[in-house]
């Protein structure tokens, strides 16, 4: 059977966790390794500067003091060196992974982990709000999962799966979306007269975009994206290239 690694940045006991680990168990073997407590928006960070612990739940099962990229490193090169998984699986994750806020994101970044250590992976998110149900979307999840296992695929690639609050109404495949920035910083007192931040502010506002993540989810489909790690501007390069003989002369006497 494929060897399905599980993972999130929500902690280990979280409900959408379990929810797509109960639905994977029908088609594979199921290792999950999970932080200890919530990582949300930890990014791509990666723990150099403590050693981390791994602590073993249950058959099939650890909690990692870290963060969900740590998850991922000690599960493949660790865990499960001398048989890689076939497949990485972040999330569910209790709330969306939209447009830009993917930077920030400790569910795709597990997913992306996955695919430097070249594993082909994908990432579950969901909207929440009445009418809500993990449980419709671990069923897509897997059913998902069995279609990518079946085929091959870039590792490289990674799919950014969000899903909608409502009945699902069919699926888009879409670019991200761009999210509007209130930029707001909350400052307050503690009761001793000492001033404390809190990052964000109002709600966050989309640009309408046709094709886009957030079009898809707010009309009802599940919104699948591939992303990639390539963070190069190739259009860029062309209209830059002039920049090599005016200041190649300068870096030389540097």
């Amino acid at each position: 059977m494929p060897r399905i690694l599980l993972t999130n940045d929500d902690g280990i006991y979280s409900e959408g966790l379990r929810k797509i680990a109960d639905a994977l168990r029908d088609i594979g073997d199921v290792i999950i390794v999970a932080p200890d407590r919530e990582q949300s928006a930890a990014s791509h960070a990666l723990t150099l500067n403590r050693p981390l612990r791994l602590l073993q739940l249950e058959e099939n099962e650890w909690i990692v003091d870290g963060t969900p990229t740590d998850c991922v490193n000690l599960a493949v090169l660790k865990l499960m060196k001398e048989h890689r998984p076939d497949i990485v699986v972040s999330g569910i994750n209790f709330g969306p992974n939209l447009g830009d806020d993917v930077t920030y994101s400790g569910t795709i970044s597990a997913a992306f982990e996955g695919a430097l250590l070249n594993i082909p992976s994908i990432a579950l998110s969901a909207l929440v709000g009445e009418h809500f149900s993990f449980a419709r979307c671990a069923e897509f999840g897997a059913r998902l999962t069995r279609y990518l296992l079946d085929r091959p695929r870039d590792p490289q690639i990674i799919l950014n799966i969000n899903f909608p609050v409502s009945e699902f109404q069919g699926v888009k495949v879409t670019r991200l979306g761009k999210r509007v920035y209130s930029e707001g910083i909350v400052e307050r007192l503690d009761p001793r007269g000492r001033k404390y931040y809190w990052i964000g502010g109002d709600a966050p506002t989309w640009h309408p975009g046709e094709g886009t993540d957030f079009e898809a989810v707010q009309n009802g489909y599940v919104s699948i994206t591939p992303l990639h790690l390539d963070l190069t501007h190739h259009d860029s390069i062309a209209r830059l290239k002039p920049l090599e003989e005016l200041l190649g002369p300068v870096a030389k006497r540097s």
